[in-house]
């Protein structure tokens, strides 16, 4: 048996860890850096990296889990933030581009069998490329977004669905009615296997383990291995390839199985092992297989098969996006924002070109395809969007709303009455006395320790999209928040800190994904006296050029006592005041003094 080669892996993780970290520096998915680095340094160019037979295990258990992950960060129930008409102009970027791309091939005299694996990876989209763009571009609460996000399961989970009817005509050998009948009925059973084992059996061994009271996270993920491995073998015996068993298992394994203190942690190392050392062995060792010879003899097709995927994407976006009534230029958004390729199509194509479906020449193309395509989402999405704010048609639809708000104290309370006139606020806390005249003033409160998973259950968190911890106890504030991500999933979380030495600081806010309220230090306990015995004055100010909240606080530190609270936009809709925002002209910030 061959031995490792412990320093030719070294360099590939090194490697590896320079493209992808050079990669997202640049708004790109690390994926893109590892393709590259794997083309330069390996047989393509300077020939300094080879594969072995332990790298390409090394890499097939990779992509392996890679795929659970996948599967695990897909959420049917995501479909349903986009509308109907949304979901047909998902359809439309992965049906358009696959028609073009499969007759391309054609057209150039390839094979029917690897037009099809061309026709998959020009139709599919990759989330990871457009989840840091939609970030940056302040697009997370638009209808686009969602939209984008049921493209990329649609465009995925129908690639992968085509893929195992290739996977299963190739393994036939021939064309023979009751074979094609009985690779056929493997497939369909080993899918409906795996769906009612994931819907049924899956829960009830969760069940069985927090009724054990068994928290051990090595046993869940060992448990999970078995099961991600088991549906693997079952993908193989039906005829398919093991990477679809392992995105089945990622599907069922997401939610309902384990408690979410557990998930999230086991999510988190497949995250580590795939994305962080396996899945970079895999992409940059692809690059291995890519020849730059295609720019000399092959040039046509490349330069077609990437605009191909291109303009089928785009257009097919926006062609199928017109009965929605949205608008054209809507359909256009969202068609440049799905043109970006990832993943799935790279893991494809090696497989294709493993199986001898495809040549290392079209492998190639797929690969510099994906790179070009890729490297146009940010630019054009930023144009498109600014095109649509410019004429006030970006649309935003939030998927979670409400607050949670830490502490029944009168200045929470204060916060709550001007929050509660656009959204639904719920006030927590553990001092019964105080919930109770919370409840006399007619606020939505309940009693409960804010560090028990219950409680946060109980006020329904998992569908809220604000957490603010208001109380004197910093630490408290912290562990809650930190809850609050993990656990619930909270987009927006707002912690009081103390300006008090020996304390939690804001250093730990990046750790649970926060920001700090009112934008600065905050001594709680003057403010509450203040407005116990109402010795305090509300006043407003709007903005004439857009600030910082950080910036407004700084210009008006030298004033007496005042407390920023509330932002009020031009619809009347008002949020917290909180750092890492942007007060935007004609908005009105509410303070105390």
């Amino acid at each position: 048996m061959e031995e490792l080669n412990i320093i030719n892996l070294l360099i590939i993780l090194v490697a590896a860890w320079v493209g992808g970290s050079t990669a997202k520096k640049l708004g790109y998915p690390a994926i893109l850096g590892e393709l590259v680095i794997g083309i330069l340094l390996g047989p393509a160019l300077f020939g300094i990296l080879e594969t072995s037979e332990m790298i390409s295990v090394l890499a097939e258990v990779g992509i392996i889990l890679l795929m659970v992950y996948i599967g695990i960060e897909i959420n049917f129930r995501d479909l349903g933030k986009a509308s109907w008409p949304g979901l047909l102009a998902a359809i439309g970027g992965f049906v358009v581009p696959f028609a073009l791309g499969y007759y391309t091939i054609i057209y150039f005299g390839g094979d029917p069998l690897a037009a099809v694996f061309v026709a998959i990876a020009v139709a599919v989209t990759s989330l990871a490329t457009k989840s840091r763009i939609l970030v940056d571009l302040k697009l997370l609460n638009t209808r686009i977004a969602y939209v984008l996000m049921a493209g990329a399961l649609i465009s995925d989970t129908l690639a992968l669905i085509i893929f195992a009817g290739i996977v299963s005509f190739v393994d036939l050998g021939s064309i023979d009615t009751m074979g094609l009948i009985w690779v056929a009925s493997k497939a369909i059973l080993f899918f409906a296997f795996t769906a009612l084992a994931g819907i049924y059996l899956l829960p009830l061994l969760g069940k069985y383990l927090m009724k054990a009271n068994v928290n051990s996270r090595t046993l869940h993920f060992t448990l999970i291995l078995i099961i991600v491995f088991g549906f693997c073998e079952l993908a193989e015996i039906a005829g398919l390839h093991s990477i679809l068993g392992a995105f089945m298992a990622g599907l069922f394994i997401r939610d309902g199985v384990f408690n979410r203190q557990i998930s999230k942690e086991i999510n988190n190392i497949f995250h580590d092992i795939s994305i962080g050392f396996l899945a970079p062995i895999f992409f940059v060792s692809a690059g291995f297989n890519v020849t730059l010879e295609v720019f000399q003899t092959d040039l046509a097709m490349l330069v077609t098969v990437t605009l191909v995927a291109m303009i089928g994407k785009i257009f097919g976006t926006a062609l199928f996006y017109l009965p929605s009534g949205f608008g054209w230029r809507e359909g256009i958004t969202v068609g440049t924002g799905m043109n970006g390729r990832g993943a799935v199509e790279i893991i494809i194509a090696g497989i294709g070109l493993q199986m001898g479906i495809i040549t290392s020449e079209i492998f190639s193309i797929l690969v510099f395809m994906a790179i070009f395509t890729t490297l146009t989402v940010p630019v054009f999405l930023t144009w498109t969007t600014n095109w649509l704010r410019s004429r006030g048609e970006l649309v935003h639809q939030e998927s979670r709303s409400g607050y949670i708000i830490l502490g029944a104290n009168p200045l929470s309370l204060y916060m709550a009455k001007h929050l509660q006139q656009n959204d639904e606020v719920i006030i927590i806390d553990a001092n019964r006395e105080l919930v109770n005249e919370a409840k006399n003033q007619g606020f939505n409160s309940m009693y409960g320790n804010i560090l028990r998973e219950e409680t946060f259950e109980d006020a329904k968190a998992i569908e809220k999209r604000t957490f603010i911890a208001l109380t004197e106890n910093s630490e408290i504030n912290f562990l809650a928040t930190q809850l609050a991500d993990e656990a619930f999933y909270i987009p927006n979380k707002i912690v009081l800190v103390s300006p008090k030495k020996g304390g939690a600081d804001v250093d730990m806010l990046d750790r649970i994904n926060a920001t700090s309220m009112f934008a600065d230090k905050t001594e709680l306990k003057p403010w509450i006296r203040k407005i116990s015995s109402e010795n305090f004055e509300e006043k407003t100010i709007e903005i004439k050029e857009s600030i910082s909240t950080r910036e407004w606080v700084k210009d008006h530190r030298n004033e007496k006592s005042i407390l920023p609270i509330l932002i009020t936009d031009s619809e009347g809709k008002k949020r917290a005041f909180r750092y890492n925002d942007t007060i935007d002209p004609e908005e009105i910030v509410t303070y105390l003094q």
